[in-house]
């Protein structure tokens, strides 16, 4: 009875019905992949005023992964500080001054980190 409706729902969307979606990557998982294409490379982490209206910003640099794991590791770092930001670029923008937090957490994932 539970293939009816996922047949159906498949028909309509023109897919089969032994597809089924991947769930993501665990959060550990996607950071694992993150430290592996980091390689050994350092991350630099420093500190960003200009350009905002003399608020400070935390920005970490050098990161060689994807946009999908940036982004994924830019999540883990603002849950952990417990504030806004972005990633693109190849960047991670922090809103705030939160260096050492960042370091540490970087660490603690196995990424090569320092502030500049």
């Amino acid at each position: 009875m539970t293939e009816d409706w996922k047949a159906k729902l498949g028909a309509a969307f023109n897919m089969e019905a032994s597809e089924e979606s991947t769930e993501a990557a665990t959060p550990a998982q996607e950071q694992q992949s993150a430290v592996e294409q980091q390689g050994g490379q350092m991350v630099n982490v420093l500190l960003d005023k200009k350009g905002r209206n003399g608020k400070k910003a935390t920005l970490i640099v050098d990161l060689k992964c994807d946009e999908a794991t940036l982004k994924e590791l830019a999540a883990t770092l603002k849950k952990h500080c417990g504030v806004g930001g972005s990633a693109r670029g190849g960047e991670i923008l922090i809103q705030g001054d939160f260096r050492t937090q960042v370091v540490e957490q970087l660490k603690q994932m196995g990424f090569k980190a320092r502030i500049i």
